[in-house]
């Protein structure tokens, strides 16, 4: 129980409140989303992930191990989306918005958060979700921008979009300086850590904005679709995840904390990737936001029963 109650005031209510922020702005001022949405994208977002990469040591074994579980994992749940999709008969931006919605889940401000709180501060995890968290970060400025757009514009057009995305960029660069021990002057290091501080509040509130500029219209169609998309990510992710993790440990050393972090890392809600993809290209905006809170909402449950199971 006590797990319970840190998840829902240590994580799930500050994200709640800084959501409310962005909601209450938008009533009172109808922000600019577009603008907020851009910065996301384009300066925030790559300053906390180059912050990250270039600040902490990770061996390279281990980051074998964690991709080749990525690799696994995401395979098999962009399958169950797909069955999911075409069994539902969804067409158009909703096929993107729906694959966008469950592969795409919160490693960031929501994963780090929980792993620093389930395994008590533990470096060893914190790597683990640091390079699942590069993942998710590159993926979503990738296979994310081909999934809204593959409908509607051509492959050319699509990878010249993808290309533009600075993410793509910075973590080879991030990689590299690290590796090499390259010493950053104090000049560009200081507004690096500015921005990258400044991703979570601007994320939140911009999925906040979008809430708000939301009609909230009861749709049954898009309620299925929603919670459809809510129990792929936040009970078929954890048990994929586990079942990737209990067939890996037949070729390689898998200890405990490593095999609960990655199924701790994989039950997280929805990602603001989702909603902030689906604004920056006008794909089914209000399912991707609905996906994101509901699943925030849901995760206060879920994951508590996830750390439960794992006996951390």
């Amino acid at each position: 129980m006590d797990i319970f109650w840190h998840i829902l005031w240590s994580n799930v209510l500050p994200l709640t409140l800084m959501i409310a922020v962005g909601f209450t702005m938008q009533r009172l001022f109808s922000l600019d989303i577009k603008t907020l949405s851009k910065l996301n994208f384009y300066v925030f977002s790559p300053s906390v992930i180059f912050n990250l990469l270039y600040t902490t040591d990770i061996s390279a074994a281990l980051i074998g191990q964690v991709l080749l579980f990525v690799l696994l994992f995401m395979t098999l749940q962009a399958s169950c989306v797909e069955a999911a999709v075409r069994l539902r008969g969804l067409e158009g931006g909703m096929r993107g918005a729906m694959r966008n919605s469950v592969l795409f889940y919160n490693s960031a401000n929501y994963g780090i958060p929980l792993n620093q709180l389930a395994f008590s501060a533990n470096p060893y995890t914190l790597s683990i979700q640091i390079i699942v968290m590069v993942t998710q970060s590159l993926l979503p400025n990738t296979f994310g921008i081909y999934s809204v757009n593959a409908h509607r514009m051509s492959f050319r057009s699509t990878l010249r979009t993808i290309l533009s995305q600075p993410i793509i960029y910075v973590i080879p660069i991030a990689f590299l300086l690290h590796g090499f021990q390259v010493q950053l002057p104090q000049s560009v290091e200081t507004p690096i850590t500015y921005l990258s501080n400044a991703f979570i509040g601007t994320a939140l509130v911009t999925l906040g904005v979008q809430l708000g500029n939301m009609k909230w219209e009861l749709n049954p169609v898009l309620i299925k679709n929603v919670l459809l998309a809510n129990g792929l990510r936040l009970i078929g992710g954890p048990a994929l995840a586990a079942l990737v993790v209990w067939v890996l440990g037949f070729f390689m050393t898998i200890d405990h904390m490593m095999a609960a972090a990655l199924i701790v890392s994989s039950s997280v809600p929805t990602s603001l990737s989702s909603v902030l993809l689906a604004v920056e290209f006008d794909n089914e905006p209000e399912f991707a936001s609905q996906a994101v809170f509901l699943s925030t909402v849901m995760s206060i449950i879920t994951v508590a029963v996830v750390i439960f199971l794992l006996h951390i």
